[in-house]
């Protein structure tokens, strides 16, 4: 009896789906550490930003249809872009709004990073969301990663569902948004500190019509107190963050 069970549960292990993600995972892991032309600066912010757990907990798939949402300078379109594969496509999405901050800075970085058509895959995307020239109901999976703060802070709640509203309508039936962002806390200056509250953002998903799916501390820093900003030079790429795993209904 305690060989079949001891079989059993080793079965069980194997076949699990925390086992799966594992090693989907180190598998992707392995792929962005040695995917041909991607820059050592970029690989070093992997331990920081773990894309590799990140994608594997929103369930990204190779031959995924994907959008970065304000995607900035491509750090993520090119992580997205390995990780959907050559069947897979990206669409890497800015708003003139970003590609002329700084005098184009994000604009420069990414042209500079899809130049030449290295990123095969990937699709450049300059228009807002709602004005993105996609089919409805197309996209695997929408990304975004510490920029919803700004639309919430900006344009207040009922901005932030209609900005969501746009991304559930590019979603398939069943789809996914996942959301990273910088904790903020109650009755803090959130909009200074470039921060938003965990549950804020549930409840203007859900006004969207998100199911709350998931969500992970992956990306948590208990030693940030939440009282500095995200720009500051003592916490800068150690914030404390969370990410949601959002769904679209069947």
């Amino acid at each position: 009896m305690k060989i079949r069970t001891t079989i059993t549960l080793l079965i069980l292990l194997v076949f699990s789906p925390a086992a799966t993600f594992a090693d989907e995972g180190r598998m992707l892991a392995d792929e962005l550490a040695n995917a041909p032309g991607r820059s050592d600066e970029d690989k070093a912010r992997d331990a920081q930003r773990r894309p590799d757990q990140v994608l594997t907990f929103l369930g990204l798939r190779a031959g995924d249809t994907v959008v970065d949402i304000w995607s900035s300078g491509g750090w993520y379109t090119e992580v997205l872009s390995i990780a959907v594969g050559p069947e897979g496509k990206v669409y890497s999405q800015n708003s003139p709004a970003v590609l002329n901050f700084r005098e184009g800075y994000y604009d420069k970085l990414l042209t500079a990073r899809l130049a030449d058509g290295r990123l095969a895959n990937v699709e450049r995307v300059d228009s807002t969301v709602a004005g993105m020239d996609v089919t409805p109901g197309s996209i695997d999976v929408a990304f975004t990663a510490l920029n919803f703060h700004d639309v919430y802070n900006r344009q207040g709640e009922e901005g932030a569902a209609e900005f969501l509203a746009s991304v559930f309508d590019l979603l398939k039936p069943g789809g996914t948004l996942g959301l990273i962002d910088h904790v903020g806390d109650p009755g803090a200056d959130n909009t200074s500190l470039h921060r938003i509250e965990p549950a804020l953002v549930d409840a203007v998903a859900e006004q969207a019509g998100f199911i709350i799916e998931a969500k992970s501390d992956l990306l948590a820093h208990p030693e940030d107190d939440h009282t500095r900003g995200v720009f500051d030079p003592t916490l800068r790429g150690d914030t404390d963050r969370f990410i949601l795993r959002l769904r679209k209904p069947e």
